[in-house]
């Protein structure tokens, strides 16, 4: 009988620090590299998958969480003077073009590129986070490449954008059949901040939410306040 009890409790022990163990899946600051591609004036105009003033907020929380969490992050762009143009001011608010070593490119698959891939695979992650525009043409290149030659693949559905919802979509379906995984602007900065008792990092992910997270960012603003009284 005692025997029985002992093995009980050391089952229910293992059980409880099992528990404990979070998923080798999810993202933390680090263990992947941010690659974020072509948010660029140009590249924005004819989106139609998402509204553009919402695909900027959604960009300015995955820079912004980037830069908190200290994620090793690469910056390309596309022909950024000859058609393509400025990238939004929401990633310049966080990675400003004279110290963060954008790499612009003329082909539309990043991983194509050679300074592009060299900036990628120097970082030394093995999990690689993209989101940028198009989700059809300049995403599904480098995801697909990158999943080709072994990474692990998150993609930021709605920190992407096409010229069509029916683009988008199919888009995002093509790599999530290769194995891509997407997630989301705020899935990505809450994954990243994990636990609220993590202070050094609370007040400017909820600042960074106040501004940029719509709804969400409300209501933290309005808890803030009314718990201060």
């Amino acid at each position: 009988m005692k025997k029985l009890i002992l093995s009980a409790l050391v089952a229910i022990a293992s059980l409880n620090s099992f528990a404990q163990k979070p998923s080798p899946l999810l993202l933390t600051p680090t263990n992947h590299t941010l690659v974020m591609i072509d948010y660029e004036s140009q590249m924005a105009f004819p989106v139609q998958s998402i509204t553009v003033d919402q695909l900027r907020n959604n960009t300015a929380i995955v820079a912004g969480a980037s830069k908190i969490f200290k994620v090793p992050t690469v910056v390309t762009t596309v022909a950024e003077k000859s058609f393509s143009g400025p990238v939004f001011p929401e990633l310049l608010e966080f990675y400003p073009k004279a110290s963060s070593n954008y790499i612009d490119r003329t082909t539309m698959n990043t991983w194509e590129d050679v300074n592009a891939h060299k900036a990628i695979t120097a970082k030394g992650k093995k999990t690689l986070v993209m989101g940028g525009l198009w989700t059809s043409v300049c995403i599904v290149g480098p995801v697909l490449s990158a999943i080709n030659e072994g990474y692990t693949v998150y993609v930021i559905t709605d920190a992407s954008g096409d010229v069509s919802k029916e683009a988008h979509d199919q888009a995002v379906t093509r790599m999530v059949q290769a194995g891509a995984h997407p997630i989301t602007s705020i899935q990505y900065l809450l994954e990243l901040q994990r636990d609220w008792a993590r202070g050094e990092t609370y007040k400017p992910v909820t600042d960074l939410v106040k501004k940029y997270g719509g709804a969400y960012g409300i209501g933290i603003q309005y808890a803030h306040e009314m718990l201060a009284h």
